[in-house]
């Protein structure tokens, strides 16, 4: 019997760290207002959002990621040192062992967002993307890392 209550109970972590997010404004960007859009449009449709807001810095996120035990990592970028930033974020993250899809969202050039992909980002969203489609990434990247 314990063993089933065992498997019950990772069962559960899983389903709840499966709709757990983070949003956070990576850098010095101070303008907020889309990551705050979607952080609501994901907690509408069922998501638990653990929202760092303004200013983090990527090991802020990286921390707060593993303390939160979040299934995906969402970094809003408008400053223009999207490259720079996300990779820092992915080496901290990948030397702390958190595995988790990361979504950009912000000003990103087409090819940068190509160059971000090949890092390692899950999606890149820019200003525009209906909410539907934003959500619809984020339930996509939960399923990759279940």
């Amino acid at each position: 019997m314990s063993v089933n209550t065992l498997d019950a109970t990772s069962e559960v972590k899983n389903i709840k760290r499966r709709r757990r997010v983070l949003v956070a404004k990576l850098g010095l960007d101070g303008h907020d207002r889309g990551a705050k859009v979607v952080a609501r449009a994901l907690r509408d449709a069922g998501f638990e959002v653990i929202y760092l807001g303004v200013h983090q810095a990527p090991e802020d996120v990286v921390e707060a990621a593993i303390e939160e035990d979040v299934g995906v990592v969402g970094v809003s970028i408008l400053s223009g040192s999207h490259m720079e930033l996300v990779s820092d974020l992915l080496k901290l993250m990948k030397e702390k062992g958190l595995n988790v899809p990361v979504i950009v969202g912000g000003i990103i050039p087409p090819d940068d967002a190509k160059e971000l992909k090949k890092m390692g980002v899950f999606e890149v969203l820019g200003p525009g993307t209906p909410l539907r489609k934003v959500v619809e990434v984020y339930e996509k990247a939960l399923e990759v890392n279940n």
